[in-house]
């Protein structure tokens, strides 16, 4: 559980890092625009992991992105810096990562959708339905009440 200063930070660095992708460095990245899904910060806020999300990306595009954005950390920890030079004393460190939970409930929608599950076939007994079902037995000693 993160505590309420890791929760700032976290909130601070995703705003910020987003900015910086967008509007600073975008030179950096031509054609992609990763977004910052999630960041994480280490309870002594030295170490940030940072969740790249590629919603409007192709397929396998995800890599090439982390991959680029991994070889201009430099380059972006520096930019960070000079937007959050007034709220933090230390820039923590940038350790990113592709958050592929987007592909994943996709996935898993498609999987959900292609199960063919029968719908339950409705009861013609002379039972009214507001009868209260019988409670199953849970242990061997349960009597009937």
């Amino acid at each position: 559980m993160e505590s309420k200063r890791q929760q700032k930070v976290s909130s601070l660095l995703q705003q910020e890092l987003a900015a910086v992708f967008q509007r600073d460095l975008p030179h950096l990245f031509p054609g992609l625009a990763p977004g910052i899904s999630t960041v994480r910060v280490s309870p002594d806020l030295g170490v940030a992991r940072v969740y790249l999300s590629q919603l409007l990306a192709r397929e396998g595009s995800g890599e090439a992105t982390l991959e680029l954005v991994r070889e201009n950390q430099k380059i972006v920890r520096q930019a960070l810096a000079k937007r959050i030079r007034q709220q933090l004393r230390i820039v923590p460190d940038l350790v990113f990562f592709l958050d592929d939970s987007a592909a994943y409930a996709a996935k898993m929608d498609q999987v959900l959708g292609t199960l063919n599950i029968p719908a339950p076939e409705p009861e013609t007994d002379d039972q009214p339905d507001t009868a209260v079902p019988k409670r199953p037995k849970l242990f061997a000693d349960d009597d009937d009440e």
